[in-house]
């Protein structure tokens, strides 16, 4: 097994721990992933852990290429008659190997998921620094899953917990973990960064 795959699994681990600690009622609690409740999110990260990339591709066929069709057939498959049951599967889930085995979008899937739960549920958690800067520097540099590379570009990125700095233009800096989630789409994470190129980084997010 990789490095970044079993930083992949830590961060499981991390989050099945948080969630073991849930109330019934704050499974149903909104994300920061659409219009998703926590349970569908921990759903869709363990069913992207059963999918290789053939299989992946069979099933956005299935859906008619339409990724909310497909996300949906696949979290329902996954998830359980309870939260609890669902939890359980999840705890055990191997590591999320698409685009492919050895890819670092995978390691992004499952640190970028766990933050839409915890946030809204003011669960604070640092994912492992080598794993978070890996995934930056993917995010700036590759458009998947999301179009992060597109969403930044002629955006400098300049973390201020540690070295990374990736792009040339106006500036937009905050902790790697907010710059990660902005990448990835999460207008709620802005709020936490600042300079020159942060308006246009929300306008380009809607």
């Amino acid at each position: 097994m990789t490095k970044l795959s079993t930083i992949q699994l830590r961060e499981r681990d991390a989050l099945a721990g948080d969630l073991r600690s849930l109330a019934p009622d704050q499974w149903r609690s909104a994300t920061l992933c659409g219009e998703w409740d926590v349970e569908e999110v921990v759903a869709h990260l363990g069913a992207a852990s059963r999918l290789s990339f053939p299989g992946w591709l069979r099933s956005m066929i299935g859906a008619r290429f339409d990724p909310d069709v497909h996300n949906r057939r696949r979290l329902e498959e996954f998830r359980g008659s309870t939260p609890e049951e669902t939890l359980a599967r999840f705890a055990v889930i191997g590591p999320i190997r698409l685009p492919r085995t050895e890819s670092v979008g995978g390691l992004g899937e499952m640190i970028v998921h766990s933050e839409d739960i915890r946030r809204p549920l003011g669960i604070k958690h640092d994912p492992d620094p080598e794993g978070l800067s890996a995934v930056a520097r993917f995010f700036a540099t590759k458009d998947f899953a999301v179009n992060s590379k597109s969403l930044v570009a002629g955006l400098r990125l300049r973390a201020v917990d540690t070295e990374l700095v990736a792009g040339d233009g106006p500036e937009v800096s905050g902790r790697l973990l907010d710059l990660v989630m902005a990448m990835a789409g999460r207008r709620e994470a802005v709020a936490d960064l600042a300079g020159d190129g942060v308006a246009e980084l929300l306008g380009r997010l809607g």
